[in-house]
């Protein structure tokens, strides 16, 4: 069996975040734990900031902001078409 050789980097962390990660981590690859962690990360913040969006907004502003979408959607479905 041959395995290919990836590259590699090492990262440099504080021995107690180490322990705490490889606690996370379990038995799966760095790789794998970490871009699952980042993955993970970018979804609740993409999360709150949508949430945060929709607090400040008022049901005015999120009815003008569907009819400017539905519009936008017609006029680039017309032109699309009459590129065919």
């Amino acid at each position: 069996m041959v395995i290919g050789l990836a590259k590699y980097a090492t990262i440099s962390v504080p021995v107690d975040v180490k322990r705490v990660l490889e606690e996370a981590k379990g038995r799966r690859e760095w790789g794998d734990f970490l871009l699952d962690l980042y993955s993970e990360g970018k979804r609740l913040r993409s999360k709150r900031a949508f949430e945060e969006l929709a607090r400040a907004l008022t049901e005015k502003d999120l009815d003008a902001i569907a009819e400017s979408s539905r519009e936008f959607r017609e006029r680039f479905a017309l032109r699309s078409a009459t590129n065919d």
